[in-house]
């Protein structure tokens, strides 16, 4: 909880911290192989945990999950004009607030924003204030987001990956590539096809069994890409989806697919190899060709070079080695590289063909 120091010591306030003032409310996820635990003093917060994460499919690695515990914390809004507190100068700093949550003890100004983990202990503290809240979007992808992929891939040794991955018939391929590349296309293609989606750009792999997590909440996918397909049922759901307007400039759609006419993955995919995508054309000829080992490995090395650096890159490497790496050329429309993708999933598998009903 968070409350204010107006001047006066904290060893003479009987609850500094908040300690005692229970959380209003609590909701329960399982999710990405653990049990995360979301409490918060605001019901606003706790909905844009429901935004991200409700309605998803329970991914379990075993039988006992690992728990975590997350607190969200709205900080109160400064008061304004004359009231219960001074009116403070432009040359006075802001207050301090005091807070307490999930394990920690700390400080900062009622303006504050931050996140604060403790892989260890299994809880995350997030700070946020008034303004940031504004900014709904950013505060689901980089508080919230940040803080369950991070505990859960820390606490139980997942490789994570910047990579997409979809699958059929419980095995997955990973999907990665340079801006440009197509993947969102790819991704959205493969969903029209039929294809189990696990996630659109953060994978989590178990190095040992090569079994990968995600949340398939929504793929985010540019105006551009509507092209491919026609005056559809899903470019009319597409067109009417809210844009998002991430840092870098780019705006796109924000899809989601919890609407109950996509497969979404039911449970860890086993990861059988990964496909780079392709800018470069591959004209009217084939479009998949496979990777030496020492190709894969360089790009694997260039495009996830915090996953390589962690202990438990050593296994994936390898593991993923012995499966494969491949490059998919970018065909005349998008269905092409999906077919490329399709032929590795059922090499050796026997998986029958589904299409989404346009």
């Amino acid at each position: 909880m968070i409350t204010k120091n107006h001047g006066m010591a904290p060893d003479i306030e009987s609850d500094p911290f908040g300690e005692r003032i229970a959380t209003s409310t609590r909701k329960g996820l399982q999710l990405m192989g653990g049990r995360f635990d979301f409490e918060s003093n605001s019901p606003e917060l706790l909905r844009l945990v429901d935004a991200a994460y409700a309605g998803l499919p329970s991914h379990q690695f075993s039988s006992k999950s690992p728990h975590f515990r997350v607190r969200l914390m709205l900080t109160p809004s400064p008061a304004q004009g004359a009231g219960n507190r001074p009116q403070r100068s432009r040359l006075q700093p802001p207050p301090i607030c005091m807070i307490q949550g999930a394990g920690f003890l700390g400080s900062a100004t009622e303006s504050s924003t931050f996140v604060v983990l403790s892989p260890a202990e299994r809880t995350a503290l997030l700070s946020v204030s008034r303004e940031m809240l504004r900014f709904k979007y950013h505060v689901r992808y980089e508080l919230i987001e940040f803080a369950v992929f991070t505990l859960a891939s820390r606490a139980q040794e997942l490789v994570p990956l910047h990579a997409a991955c979809v699958g059929l018939d419980g095995r997955g391929i990973l999907l990665m590539g340079p801006s440009g590349s197509g993947k969102s296309t790819v991704a959205l293609q493969c969903l029209l096809e039929g294809f189990d989606f696990l996630s659109e750009d953060s994978v989590f792999v178990a190095p040992n069994s090569m079994r990968a997590t995600g949340t398939a909440n929504f793929l985010h996918v540019r105006a551009d890409s509507l092209r491919w397909l026609g005056r559809s049922r899903v470019r009319s759901i597409i067109s009417r989806s809210p844009v998002i307007h991430r840092r870098s400039g780019v705006e796109k759609f924000e899809v989601d697919l919890r609407r109950g006419m996509f497969h979404l993955a039911k449970a860890p995919l086993k990861i059988v190899g990964v496909a780079f995508l392709s800018p470069r054309s591959g004209g009217p000829g084939r479009l998949l060709r496979t990777l030496s080992s020492s190709e894969t490995l360089a790009r694997l090395k260039h495009e996830q070079a915090y996953g390589a650096g962690l202990p438990q890159w050593r296994a994936f490497k390898q593991n993923l080695l012995r499966l494969g790496g491949f490059e998919v050329l970018r065909g005349a429309h998008p269905s092409a590289s999906v077919e490329a993708l399709r032929s590795l999933l059922v090499r050796g598998g026997g998986i029958k063909s589904r299409r989404l009903p346009r």
